[in-house]
C-alpha cells in the first residue's frame, strides 16, 4: 500500500518522536486546534499482531526482537568504561518505548528537584510544586492506577484515576519479614487498567508486560498518537530525520527527513519540538552542525550529550520451602520507597541481632526497593525448553516451579561530565550518519548505593527463610542498566551550564524545545516515564504561548 510520506503544506509544529513524550505534546495542541506534523523514525505497528508478538517473545528459542530493533538502522557503539545495550531499551516506532515498558509510574520527590538528597547532586530550575498540576494530568492521560498508602510519596491533589491493584501473593510472603524488620510495604501506581478506563480495558492478566501486552491494558503512546490524528495531526513513520536546518536568525526553519526509498523531505514548521528520547536528541543536534552552529545545535554551551544517567538495577533472590505463585502476575504491586529519602537508615535483622547499616558514611543515591512478582522461570517457559515429555515432563514442572522468590530496587548515579552521548564517525547506520556513542561509567556513588540496596534486600530474604541463589550488585555481578536514559539536554537557568531553559525551549534557538528525559538534571531513583509525561504537558503548554 502507497503511503504518503510528503510534507504537510503547513504546520504550526512539527514534533520530532511519537514515543510518550511526542505523542502527548501532539494530542494536547492538535486538540488545541494546531497545526501538527509527527516525524517517526520507526514504523507503525498493527494491534491485531500482539498476540503473535506475545506468542514470540516467550519462546525459549526466540532471539529476534519482537519490535525490531537492530540491524544498520539502530547501529550504535558504546566506548564508555562500561558497556551499554542501547537497543535494548529502545522501541523505534510509533508508541516508542511505552511498546515494551513495564509501566511503573511515580512522581519523582521535592527532595529530587531540590537537590536535597545530602549527595550534591544539583537543583533542578523547577521544583515539585511546579510540576504538582502536570503530575496529575499526566496520571490523568496515562490511566493511573493506585492507591494512597504510600507514606513516603510527595503530596497529591485527590486520588489516583483508577484504584490501584491489589497485592500479589508473593506480597503477601513478604511483608511478614518485613513487618519483624521495621521496613514498610505499600502499593505500586502502574500505567495499566485495573478497570476499564480510556476505551481500553482492564488488565486480564498475561504476563507479558514486557515486552508486549496483548490486551491494550497497558498504556502505550499509541493512544495519543490516535487522539491526535483524530485532532487533525499528521503523523508520518519510517521517516527518520537527518538534520535541522536554520536561518539567518538562527531559528530552525526545517526538519529534513527520510523515507523509506531514501527521498529527503523538508518539514517546515513555527515550532519544533524534539521528543526522540535521551540518544536520538543529543545526536540529532549534533548532526545539525553547520557554518553557524559548527559544535552541533544548540550546543554553545558545549553540553549537548553531556550527563547522560542511569538508573543501576540491585536484585536478590532464591528458593522457598513454600509456594510462591511466581509469574502469576507480570508486573510489580508493591514498593518500598523508605530508603528513598534516607538511604542510610538502619535495618534490624530479627533473626540474628544485627543491624544492617551503610559501610561508610559517604553519600548515596535514593534506594527504591521492589518486590518481584516474576521470580523464576513461568512454566510455560521450562515446558518450552524441557527434552521429556507426558508424565516425566510434568514431575519436572512440579519440582522446578513455584518456589521462586526475588527483590529488586533501583539506585540512581549522579550527573557525570565525562557520561555522555557523541557520535562515532568510524561508524554509519543506514543512511551515513555517524550513529550514537554511548560513554558511561559508574562511579563510587553508585557501587556503594548499589551494595546498600543488595545489603536491605538480603536482610528482608534471610528473614523470609529464602535461600539466596543470586545477588545482582557490584560484589555479585548481574547488575546493569534499568534502561532508563536520563541526561543528555539538561535543563537550567543558565545558558553556559544547560541546553534548555525552564520552559523546556533551548537557551540557543528560539523555536526549538525538548520533551524527554534528557533534560533531567538529576536522575533520582524512581521510574522516568511519569516524569516524562508531566514535562511533555508542561512543554506543550508553554509551545502554544508562542503560537
Amino acid at each position: 500500500m502507497q503511503v504518503d510520506r510528503t510534507p504537510a503544506p503547513r504546520a504550526d509544529v512539527c514534533i520530532v518522536g511519537a514515543g510518550p513524550a511526542g505523542a502527548l505534546v501532539a494530542s494536547r495542541l492538535a486538540s488545541d486546534g494546531h497545526d501538527v506534523v509527527v516525524l517517526e523514525a520507526g514504523p507503525r505497528f498493527d494491534f491485531a499482531d500482539r498476540p503473535d508478538q506475545m506468542e514470540a517473545a516467550i519462546r525459549p528459542d526466540s532471539d529476534v526482537s519482537v519490535w525490531g530493533m537492530g540491524g544498520e538502522r539502530d547501529d550504535f557503539s558504546a566506548s564508555g568504561d562500561r558497556y551499554y545495550p542501547l537497543n535494548v531499551s529502545r522501541v523505534k516506532g510509533i508508541g516508542g518505548s511505552t511498546l515494551h515498558w513495564q509501566g511503573m509510574v511515580m512522581r519523582l520527590h521535592p527532595t529530587d528537584f531540590e537537590g536535597s538528597h545530602d549527595n550534591d547532586d544539583p537543583a533542578w530550575p523547577i521544583d515539585y510544586d511546579e510540576m504538582r498540576p502536570y503530575y496529575a494530568d499526566a496520571e490523568r492521560a496515562l490511566g493511573v492506577a493506585g492507591d494512597a498508602d504510600n507514606p513516603f510519596a510527595p503530596a497529591r491533589d485527590g486520588p489516583y484515576p483508577l484504584p490501584g491493584f491489589p497485592p500479589s501473593y508473593s506480597d503477601s510472603l513478604f511483608a511478614e519479614a518485613c513487618d519483624s524488620l521495621g521496613v514498610a510495604m505499600h502499593s505500586v501506581p502502574n500505567a495499566r487498567n485495573s478497570e476499564a478506563y480510556d476505551g481500553r480495558g482492564p488488565c486480564v492478566g498475561y504476563g507479558t508486560c514486557q515486552p508486549v501486552c496483548p490486551s491494550g491494558a497497558k498504556y502505550d503512546a499509541s493512544v495519543h498518537v490516535e487522539d491526535a490524528e483524530k485532532a487533525g495531526a499528521t503523523v508520518l513513520d519510517r521517516v527518520p530525520v537527518q538534520r535541522l536546518e536554520t536561518d539567518r536568525d538562527g531559528r530552525v526553519t526545517a526538519a529534513v527527513y527520510a523515507t523509506p526509498d531514501g527521498t529527503e523531505h523538508r518539514q517546515t514548521a513555527r515550532e519544533f519540538v524534539l521528543a526522540a528520547g535521551g540518544v536520538e536528541i543529543p545526536r540529532l543536534l549534533l548532526l545539525s552542525r553547520s557554518e553557524q552552529f559548527p559544535d552541533g545545535l544548540a550546543n554553545s554551551s558545549g553540553l549537548v550529550g553531556r550527563y547522560f544517567m542511569e538508573h543501576l538495577f540491585a536484585g536478590a533472590g532464591g528458593t522457598i520451602d513454600e509456594r510462591t505463585r511466581q509469574n502469576h502476575v507480570g508486573f510489580i504491586t508493591s514498593e518500598c520507597h523508605q530508603f528513598y529519602d534516607d538511604p542510610g537508615q538502619a535495618v534490624e535483622r530479627v533473626a540474628d541481632g544485627e543491624t544492617v547499616v551503610p559501610e561508610s558514611d559517604a553519600p548515596l543515591s535514593p534506594i527504591k526497593l521492589e518486590f518481584l512478582n516474576y521470580a523464576g522461570p513461568s512454566p510455560v517457559e521450562l515446558a518450552l525448553s524441557a527434552d521429556e515429555w507426558g508424565d516425566t515432563l510434568l514431575e519436572s514442572l512440579r519440582k522446578a516451579y513455584g518456589h521462586s522468590i526475588a527483590m529488586g530496587g533501583l539506585v540512581g548515579q549522579p550527573p557525570r561530565k565525562e557520561n555522555r552521548i557523541a557520535l562515532d564517525t568510524s561508524q554509519t547506520d543506514d543512511h551515513g550518519n555517524p550513529v550514537p556513542d554511548i560513554q558511561w561509567s559508574w562511579g563510587d556513588r553508585v557501587e556503594r548505593s548499589l551494595r546498600r540496596a543488595t545489603d536491605i534486600q538480603q536482610s528482608i530474604l534471610d528473614e523470609l527463610g529464602v535461600d539466596i541463589s543470586w545477588t545482582a550488585g557490584p560484589d555479585g555481578g548481574g547488575t546493569g542498566p534499568a534502561y532508563h536514559h536520563m541526561g543528555t539536554t539538561r535543563m537550567g537557568s543558565d545558558p553556559e551550564t544547560s541546553v534548555v531553559d525552564p520552559q523546556l525551549r533551548t537557551h540557543d534557538v528560539g523555536n526549538l524545545s525538548v520533551a524527554s528525559s534528557s533534560v533531567f538534571v538529576t536522575a533520582g531513583s524512581m521510574n522516568p516515564t511519569l516524569t516524562i509525561a508531566a514535562l511533555a504537558l508542561k512543554c506543550a503548554d508553554h509551545v502554544a504561548e508562542r503560537l
